[in-house]
């Protein structure tokens, strides 16, 4: 409000204002507002590793991890996965067994990263209200009952055979060192913070400026006669049978392919002061969140797809997660109407 105001008084020129107004503040402002949780998130998670629990949760559900074709070292990464995909698949490299590892990296990305939760935040406040602790659970689980079944299909498919035996050292229990926890939650936060401050920075002032000017690089009072509005509708229609076919909803898939915060700093972006309930209902919104729960991971994660696996496994990866996720959301959204 107070830039906002000094820029007003100063006469700044209108596109230099609405740039850093409604784009800049309204796209990486809204993610910002979202790292309270992240640091929540990675502190248990910081906790947890520096207890020695890791390897005992490996322990405990190489049992349960046999009846979907995996051993128990598989959990370690899926649980990082909680937290960042990247680095997850890149400590599959930890796992003996080849096939493993691939099922693995193709299991990952299934597992909701914490760059989700200011979608999940951001769409629970709007349309959930005070009973968001249920939607939020529902993701939760809902992302690791369709990673099951994925590789319930996968061991009977093209990953046929048996998980290799295991056998781990199990370290010590221990209580968590303030340092080490602290080191731990510094390094994500400040990743996080970085990612905020380059990939969704340069999104958001691309969207601004898609949705500012048209074709002919005038600007537009109406964003829906922007250049953004032309290229992102003729998308759209692939989400309409999901509920959520306009065009803005749209763009923000696309930009979530970079960074899934860009998800929030784009719908900032382009609803502005309007309110995203004009286009959504709380059934929309609930098929929205299915589809954002399961598409495909950022390019970061997708680049270490690559690199662990190649190129045709990581292009495979982007396609199949989009159909899960566009049958998973259709299914919502039809049930949603049904009842």
């Amino acid at each position: 409000d107070q830039v906002d105001a000094a820029m007003t008084a100063a006469g700044v020129n209108e596109a230099m204002h609405s740039l850093v107004i409604d784009g800049i503040f309204q796209g990486v402002g809204t993610v910002l507002s979202f790292l309270p949780i992240i640091v929540t998130l990675f502190f248990f998670l910081s906790l947890l590793e520096d207890t020695g629990y890791m390897a005992r949760i490996a322990f405990v559900m190489d049992k349960w991890l046999r009846k979907i074709g995996l051993s128990g070292r598989s959990i370690v990464p899926l649980l990082i996965g909680f937290g960042c995909s990247v680095p997850a698949i890149m400590s599959t490299r930890t796992l003996p067994s080849e096939r493993d590892r691939r099922m693995t990296i193709l299991l990952t990305p299934f597992m909701s990263c914490s760059a989700k939760l200011p979608i999940y935040g951001f769409f629970i406040a709007a349309f959930f209200g005070d009973y968001g602790a249920l939607p939020m659970i529902v993701l939760y689980f809902g992302a690791m009952l369709v990673g099951i079944v994925v590789a319930y299909l996968g061991k009977n498919t093209i990953f046929k055979g048996e998980a290799v035996p295991f056998v781990m050292e199990l370290p010590n229990y221990r209580m968590p060192g303030r340092r080490n926890v602290m080191q731990l939650l510094w390094e994500k936060s400040k990743d996080f913070l970085e990612r905020a401050f380059s990939v969704i920075f340069i999104a958001t002032i691309v969207i601004w400026f898609l949705q500012t000017f048209n074709f002919r690089l005038d600007m537009v009072t109406d964003s829906s006669e922007s250049m953004l509005a032309d290229v992102a509708g003729v998308i759209a229609p692939i989400f309409a049978p999901l509920g959520f076919g306009d065009w803005r909803i749209s763009t923000a898939l696309i930009s979530g392919f970079m960074a899934k915060e860009s998800v929030v700093s784009t719908l900032g972006v382009l609803f502005g002061t309007s309110s995203i309930s004009s286009v959504l209902t709380p059934l929309s919104a609930a098929s929205l969140l299915a589809f954002c729960l399961l598409y495909t991971p950022c390019v970061a994660a997708i680049t270490s797809v690559k690199r662990e696996l190649g190129t045709m496994w990581a292009i495979w990866v982007v396609i199949f997660q989009c159909v899960v996720a566009w049958i998973v959301a259709f299914i919502v959204h039809t049930i949603g109407m049904i009842l």
